[in-house]
């Protein structure tokens, strides 16, 4: 049986692993936070202990496994394969980035740091087919830092304070190794948005309260998952109808 030219086993086997995958996320968002080790004698003895599967989280991941790999496909080489790779490994990384700063306002050097070891492992493997790629790669590491840097700098001028977190700079530094020039700039585009309209909602349903700091890194992995799964140049076209007010053709 096949759903999409993919064979229905890819998706059962993504929907297994994500049981597992969401538990470890759970834990790590129990351990970074306290600033401990993720893999330690802790995970057979006291969360075996204190077993509770997250089924939030297990849902969630397996949604965006099942999902990746319906919309990116199954190619025949493991090259034409690495985008989607690079996706299911990151993402269970990106929703703990997205629930630890929720929480706790900070995104762990160790989670960034991650990233960007495996951002470096991409962009070699993608220079193995097209230097090209990862010359674009590590101009977007720059691109990605060098804006949200210039935005704590300045705000720290104007208001005294930061305008965004370090954690945020790191974040989108390795996300632009990650993902490049063009869609790192469409990443940060989008996580304004979202964060502008999603901040509002939080002031009117008083979740969060006026004088109450919100976090940015959620909204850079919401633009992050959706420059995922849609195409840049559709990205760019519904960017460009917004910021210029329908006037763009």
């Amino acid at each position: 049986m096949y759903l999409n030219d993919i064979h229905i086993a890819y998706y059962v086997i993504a929907v297994i692993a994500s049981i597992f995958i969401g538990q470890l996320v759970d834990w790590t968002n129990k351990r970074l936070p306290e600033y401990k080790k993720v893999f330690s004698k802790d995970i057979i003895t006291e969360y075996k202990i204190k077993f509770r599967p997250n089924y939030l989280i297990i849902f969630t991941i397996a949604i965006i496994y099942v999902t990746l790999i319906y919309v990116c496909g199954i190619k025949p080489t493991l090259i034409a394969n690495l985008d989607l790779i690079k996706y299911l490994i990151i993402a269970p990384m990106l929703i703990s980035v997205f629930v630890i700063d929720y929480k706790h306002q900070i995104i762990p050097n160790r989670l960034n740091l991650t990233l960007l070891e495996i951002g470096i492992i991409f962009a070699f493997l993608y220079g193995m087919s097209d230097i090209a790629i990862t010359i674009n790669l590590l101009l977007g590491m720059l691109v990605g830092g060098g804006i949200f840097l210039l935005i704590t700098v300045v705000g720290a001028l104007i208001y005294g304070k930061e305008a965004m977190g370090f954690g945020d700079v790191k974040l989108m530094c390795t996300l632009g190794l990650l993902f490049g020039v063009s869609n790192i700039i469409t990443i940060t585009l989008i996580s304004f948005l979202v964060g502008a309209v999603l901040s509002v909602l939080l002031l009117i349903t008083r979740i969060r309260k006026s004088n109450e700091y919100i976090p940015f890194g959620p909204f850079i992995v919401i633009g992050t998952f959706i420059s995922m799964y849609v195409p840049f140049e559709t990205i760019k076209a519904v960017l460009m109808q917004i910021f210029t007010l329908g006037m763009y053709k």
